[in-house]
Protein backbone atom coordinates (compact mmCIF):
# COMPACT_ATOMS: atom_id res chain seq x y z
CA UNK A 1 0.00 0.00 0.00
CA UNK A 2 1.27 3.46 -0.92
CA UNK A 3 -0.45 6.09 1.27
CA UNK A 4 0.89 9.33 2.68
CA UNK A 5 -0.71 11.88 5.00
CA UNK A 6 1.14 15.16 5.53
CA UNK A 7 0.46 18.20 7.69
CA UNK A 8 2.55 21.25 6.90
CA UNK A 9 2.76 24.85 5.73
CA UNK A 10 2.93 26.00 2.13
CA UNK A 11 6.35 27.45 1.30
CA UNK A 12 4.92 29.60 -1.52
CA UNK A 13 1.59 30.25 -3.19
CA UNK A 14 0.31 27.27 -5.20
CA UNK A 15 1.01 27.23 -8.95
CA UNK A 16 -1.99 26.29 -11.10
CA UNK A 17 -1.68 25.48 -14.78
CA UNK A 18 -3.50 23.59 -17.51
CA UNK A 19 -2.08 20.74 -19.59
CA UNK A 20 -2.29 20.65 -23.39
CA UNK A 21 -5.35 18.40 -23.02
CA UNK A 22 -7.09 20.91 -20.72
CA UNK A 23 -6.58 19.14 -17.39
CA UNK A 24 -5.92 21.42 -14.42
CA UNK A 25 -2.95 20.71 -12.13
CA UNK A 26 -1.78 22.49 -8.98
CA UNK A 27 1.73 22.24 -7.51
CA UNK A 28 3.04 23.47 -4.18
CA UNK A 29 5.60 22.54 -1.55
CA UNK A 30 4.75 21.69 2.05
CA UNK A 31 7.21 22.34 4.87
CA UNK A 32 6.60 19.44 7.26
CA UNK A 33 8.21 19.61 10.70
CA UNK A 34 10.33 16.67 11.76
CA UNK A 35 9.29 15.11 15.09
CA UNK A 36 12.63 15.90 16.76
CA UNK A 37 15.09 18.76 17.19
CA UNK A 38 18.65 18.84 15.81
CA UNK A 39 21.82 19.04 17.95
CA UNK A 40 21.37 22.81 18.37
CA UNK A 41 17.81 22.29 19.63
CA UNK A 42 16.25 23.70 16.45
CA UNK A 43 13.30 22.05 14.73
CA UNK A 44 14.00 21.05 11.13
CA UNK A 45 11.53 20.58 8.30
CA UNK A 46 11.30 18.50 5.16
CA UNK A 47 10.16 20.32 2.02
CA UNK A 48 7.87 17.98 0.11
CA UNK A 49 6.54 18.73 -3.39
CA UNK A 50 2.80 18.08 -3.81
CA UNK A 51 0.83 17.71 -7.05
CA UNK A 52 -2.96 17.67 -7.14
CA UNK A 53 -5.24 17.33 -10.20
CA UNK A 54 -8.79 18.24 -11.24
CA UNK A 55 -11.37 20.15 -9.23
CA UNK A 56 -9.24 19.88 -6.06
CA UNK A 57 -6.40 21.57 -7.97
CA UNK A 58 -8.62 24.55 -8.75
CA UNK A 59 -9.77 24.76 -5.14
CA UNK A 60 -6.19 24.65 -3.84
CA UNK A 61 -5.06 27.32 -6.26
CA UNK A 62 -7.92 29.64 -5.34
CA UNK A 63 -7.88 29.04 -1.57
CA UNK A 64 -4.38 28.27 -0.28
CA UNK A 65 -1.60 30.82 0.22
CA UNK A 66 2.03 30.83 1.35
CA UNK A 67 2.43 30.00 5.05
CA UNK A 68 -1.04 28.49 5.44
CA UNK A 69 -1.32 25.06 7.04
CA UNK A 70 -2.87 22.23 5.03
CA UNK A 71 -3.40 18.50 5.42
CA UNK A 72 -2.72 16.44 2.30
CA UNK A 73 -3.52 12.78 1.66
CA UNK A 74 -2.22 10.86 -1.33
CA UNK A 75 0.54 8.59 -2.58
CA UNK A 76 4.29 8.86 -3.07
CA UNK A 77 5.48 8.89 -6.67
CA UNK A 78 9.06 8.59 -7.86
CA UNK A 79 9.65 9.20 -11.54
CA UNK A 80 12.56 9.94 -13.84
CA UNK A 81 13.12 11.91 -17.00
CA UNK A 82 16.01 12.70 -19.33
CA UNK A 83 16.99 16.35 -19.01
CA UNK A 84 18.15 18.72 -21.71
CA UNK A 85 21.65 18.23 -20.33
CA UNK A 86 21.47 14.53 -21.28
CA UNK A 87 21.40 13.32 -17.67
CA UNK A 88 18.66 11.29 -16.04
CA UNK A 89 16.83 13.24 -13.31
CA UNK A 90 14.72 11.77 -10.52
CA UNK A 91 11.66 13.44 -9.00
CA UNK A 92 9.99 12.42 -5.75
CA UNK A 93 6.58 13.98 -5.09
CA UNK A 94 3.26 13.36 -3.41
CA UNK A 95 0.29 12.94 -5.73
CA UNK A 96 -2.58 14.18 -3.57
CA UNK A 97 -6.10 12.92 -3.96
CA UNK A 98 -7.57 14.98 -1.13
CA UNK A 99 -6.66 17.89 1.11
CA UNK A 100 -8.14 19.75 4.06
CA UNK A 101 -7.86 23.33 5.23
CA UNK A 102 -6.40 23.46 8.75
CA UNK A 103 -6.86 27.21 9.23
CA UNK A 104 -9.76 29.32 8.09
CA UNK A 105 -8.61 32.05 5.72
CA UNK A 106 -9.67 34.86 8.10
CA UNK A 107 -7.87 33.26 11.05
CA UNK A 108 -4.76 32.74 8.95
CA UNK A 109 -4.68 36.41 7.85
CA UNK A 110 -4.80 37.55 11.49
CA UNK A 111 -1.99 35.19 12.49
CA UNK A 112 0.16 36.07 9.50
CA UNK A 113 0.32 39.73 10.51
CA UNK A 114 1.09 38.72 14.15
CA UNK A 115 -1.99 40.63 15.27
CA UNK A 116 -3.78 39.12 18.24
CA UNK A 117 -6.72 37.11 17.01
CA UNK A 118 -9.93 38.47 18.38
CA UNK A 119 -12.67 35.95 19.08
CA UNK A 120 -15.05 35.94 16.18
CA UNK A 121 -18.73 35.19 16.17
CA UNK A 122 -19.59 32.10 14.15
CA UNK A 123 -20.73 32.81 10.62
CA UNK A 124 -24.42 32.41 10.00
CA UNK A 125 -25.07 28.98 8.54
CA UNK A 126 -21.40 27.96 8.81
CA UNK A 127 -20.33 24.47 9.80
CA UNK A 128 -17.63 25.47 12.32
CA UNK A 129 -19.89 26.50 15.22
CA UNK A 130 -19.55 23.18 17.02
CA UNK A 131 -15.78 23.57 17.32
CA UNK A 132 -15.92 26.41 19.86
CA UNK A 133 -13.87 29.59 20.04
CA UNK A 134 -10.88 30.14 17.73
CA UNK A 135 -7.45 29.81 19.37
CA UNK A 136 -4.63 32.02 18.02
CA UNK A 137 -1.71 30.27 16.36
CA UNK A 138 1.70 31.83 17.13
CA UNK A 139 4.25 29.32 15.82
CA UNK A 140 7.14 30.71 13.77
CA UNK A 141 7.19 29.69 10.11
CA UNK A 142 10.45 27.78 9.40
CA UNK A 143 11.24 29.53 6.11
Amino acid sequence: MNKIILLGRLTRDPEVRYTATGKVVCQFTLAVDRPFANQEGQREADFIPVVIWGKNAETCGNSLTKGQRALVEGRLQIRSYDGKDGNKHWVTEVIADRFEFIERKGDFANNRTNAPAAPQAPAQGGNMESFGQAVPFDEEIPF
